[in-house]
């Protein structure tokens, strides 16, 4: 078999452990709602059109895996699993969900309808077949001699900072990964570069079973958007919050905050929630403005800072990472999820793709930013009144 046509994804597991929690959740509580996703590419100038035929092969292949016993098993003893979901996931097909691949106004497209219980396991195992088949094109253009040169020397510059032993790094990798046998390289070689205190994990299921380790991983952004559909976008946060706590029950209690910006995010994170979350996941905006937002906001509901998590997970390198831990070490415990810099860095620029939910139930949905060009949304009438609700980047 050719080196092209060899499967990228080779297991259900393959896929960052959020997928699964908000599937867990979606199972229990939008049973029967519908949902479309839309793919983009942010990086200019690149055509992924001539890819297609290769993307629908192994878009295909992954449709055609289905959960193994062991795995099921593994995935039975996470503290948050419950048997109602495990069960539906041990007769789940892949092929499920319609998966559309084709071209528009010059432009590569996909997009992925069906019943979101089916289809919330498409969009991380997809955006790496997307990654994956974009590089084995690159041929020799990526050299593994240079991404293990990069790798060392960003342990070497963790083991180097005076305070590291209070730092903690997770692997967030999956979705924009050089290729699957390189995420795997990456994680062991962290795993045996790095302490078990600095280095917590990764957010790859297949690899923390593989470790025996906790995967990391809580929420993203599709779970909020969903909860968009099915109240009043005034309540959809702290409709969404209130769920997330029903269903894991203190379990996973990292709040993504970038849906309608930091400030709209905060004006739902109340006492309440405050207390009942460990903490707030940053992926849009200044990192330090959103860190000192985040502990005023504690300081001023008489929360101590010290005693809660602020994650890190906007395009982090390992540098910028140590920099931030700098800033905030001894005032709020930080987390930092690199992804990209990790997975992806050995040589040519990595693609910036994403798979956003764009409807629910039939109805838009959308994310807004605090950071350009991050937000989604394919109905403009629908972000103006989002917009019009919660003013990012007033």
């Amino acid at each position: 078999m050719r080196h092209s046509d060899e499967p990228i994804i080779t297991t259900l597991l393959d896929t960052d452990s959020y997928k699964l929690s908000m599937g867990q959740l979606a199972y229990h509580h939008f049973h029967t709602a519908t949902t479309r996703y839309a793919f983009k590419c942010r990086t200019p100038g690149v055509d992924l059109r001539p890819f297609s035929s290769q993307i629908r092969e192994q878009v295909a292949y992954y449709q055609s895996l289905r959960f193994q016993p062991e795995e099921i098993a593994y995935l039975r003893s996470l503290p948050y699993s419950k048997e109602t979901y495990l069960s539906y996931l041990s007769h789940y097909h892949g092929n499920w969900g319609d998966v559309e691949i084709g071209q528009a106004n010059g432009e590569f497209t996909l997009e992925i309808h069906g019943s979101w219980v089916d289809t919330i396991l498409y969009e991380v195992p997809i955006l790496s077949i997307v990654n994956e088949v974009y590089t084995r094109s690159l041929g020799e253009a990526g050299s593994g001699a240079v991404g293990e040169a990069r790798i060392q020397r960003k342990i070497e510059a963790v083991l180097n900072h005076p305070s590291k032993q209070d730092f903690r790094l997770v692997e967030f990798g999956t979705r924009r990964r050089w290729s699957a046998a390189w995420q795997e390289r990456i994680s062991q070689v962290l795993s045996e570069g790095l302490p078990r205190n600095i280095y917590l994990g990764t957010s790859n299921l297949a690899l923390s079973r593989k470790h025996g380790d906790l995967p990391i991983g809580t929420m993203a952004h599709e779970y909020f958007q969903a909860c968009q559909a099915v109240v009043p976008v005034q309540e959809f946060q702290e409709y969404a919050l209130n769920l997330w706590l029903q269903e894991f029950r203190g379990h996973l209690s990292i709040a993504l905050s970038d849906i309608v910006g930091m400030r709209g995010f905060l004006r739902a994170f109340d006492y309440f929630f405050a207390k009942a979350y460990d903490g707030a996941r940053h992926d849009s905006g200044d990192p330090v403005e959103w860190c000192h937002q985040l502990m005023a906001h504690y300081e001023a509901l008489g929360i101590d800072p010290r005693t809660k998590t602020a994650i890190f997970s906007d395009g982090l390198s390992v540098e910028k990472s140590l920099e931030l831990f700098g800033r905030f070490t001894g005032k709020i415990n930080t987390v930092f999820a690199i992804g990209t810099n990790l997975t992806n860095d050995l040589g040519p620029t990595p693609l910036q793709i994403v798979i956003k939910m764009v409807e629910f139930n039939g109805r838009p949905v959308a994310k807004i930013s605090d950071s350009p060009g991050k937000g989604m949304c394919q109905d403009p009438s629908f972000e103006a009144y989002l917009r019009s609700v919660y003013p990012v980047g007033d």
